[in-house]
């Protein structure tokens, strides 16, 4: 049997307790929170003076805090990309309306809140260009984006898993900062943020578990294959209007990690967690390959501290169209 039809059937053997991971890690949408529930009520008479004071308290926050979360913001609005990119992995795409596809629309569907929430409260700051950010986000979905999996299953769970760890620091980080600033309400909605990606990461982390168990040379071939390739971010293809494709990104990830909120070392951390997590180094029979990979993961945080300690960080101050001046 060819190795994308063990992978299939792989899924198709997870897809068999699929409710129980919708029930597990999901919400039921009548409970869990929408996005009007940390905005202004415009049917209220307090509308306008709570638009005010979040216009007022968003003045306390530098230009470099709106840049990370305007980039948070557009980089959650291109959900069309990433479902529809879950969608065509082998053992999703054989019907349309199977376990998996469930997963996928209903995982969507949660993460679709982010970007929305954040999208309102972003316009009613007043702090930023919103048909730049809007240009921005058209370009991200339009660009789509590569990272390396292809239809794998067993890569795309590693993506994830990593990628959902990633959006938790971020959001959280960006939480402690408005917090600082005693912006509770930002405070409070990008914690929550924070909490639904923490749940994503354990569900994506527990779908490679279990391939572990099933089939471990070829998920820890999998594992080493993306991290030796390294994790590409969604934002990679950042773009202003008029730019190239990509031709933002870097300038963006400068000042996300200037102000701690994702840093090189976040990348590393995660790393050691989705090791700990797996606990590769207590997998057994492993091929000879698989092995060699399992010892390359072991070894590779540490020797990735020691260059993202060698990293400079430029203190450049960079132009985002995205911005209107305080």
């Amino acid at each position: 049997m060819s190795i994308q039809n063990i992978r299939k059937e792989v899924m198709q053997t997870l897809e068999k307790n699929i409710d129980s991971f919708v029930d597990k890690f999901l919400m039921p949408i009548e409970k869990i929170w929408q996005p009007t529930d940390f905005l202004p009520n415009s049917q209220q008479d307090s509308f306008i003076d709570e638009v005010k004071e979040i216009q007022e308290l968003s003045k306390e926050l530098d230009d470099d805090f709106w840049v990370v979360l305007v980039g948070d913001t557009i980089t959650e609005e291109a959900l069309p990309t990433y479902e529809s990119w879950l969608l065509d992995l082998d053992g999703v795409t054989q019907q349309p309306d199977n376990g998996w596809a469930k997963w996928v629309r209903a995982w969507t569907a949660e993460e679709n809140r982010h970007g929305d929430v954040l999208n309102k409260y972003l316009y009613l700051s007043g702090r930023v260009n919103m048909r730049e950010v809007e240009v921005s986000t058209q370009h991200l979905i339009a660009d789509g984006f590569d990272i390396g999996t292809a239809t794998d299953p067993y890569k795309n769970f590693v993506y994830t898993s990593f990628q959902e760890l990633a959006t938790y620091i971020s959001h959280n980080n960006v939480a402690k900062i408005a917090k600082k600033q005693g912006h509770k309400a930002l405070a409070k909605m990008s914690k929550i943020i924070a909490g639904d990606e923490m749940r994503h990461h354990m569900a994506y982390t527990e779908f490679v578990k279990e391939i572990f168990k099933i089939d471990p040379s070829e998920m820890m071939l999998a594992f080493q294959h993306m991290m030796k390739h390294k994790i590409v971010m969604p934002a990679m293809h950042l773009r202003e209007s008029y730019g190239t494709k990509g031709s933002l990104f870097d300038d963006f990830s400068a000042v996300a990690q200037r102000i701690g909120v994702y840093t090189g070392f976040d990348y590393v951390d995660i790393l050691k967690k989705l090791n700990t997590t797996w606990e590769i180094d207590k997998i057994t029979n492993l091929t000879p390959e698989a092995e060699k990979a399992r010892d390359y993961l072991m070894k590779l945080p540490d020797r990735m501290y020691r260059i993202t300690e060698r990293i400079v960080v430029p203190d450049t101050k960079f132009n985002f169209k995205w911005m209107i001046p305080a």
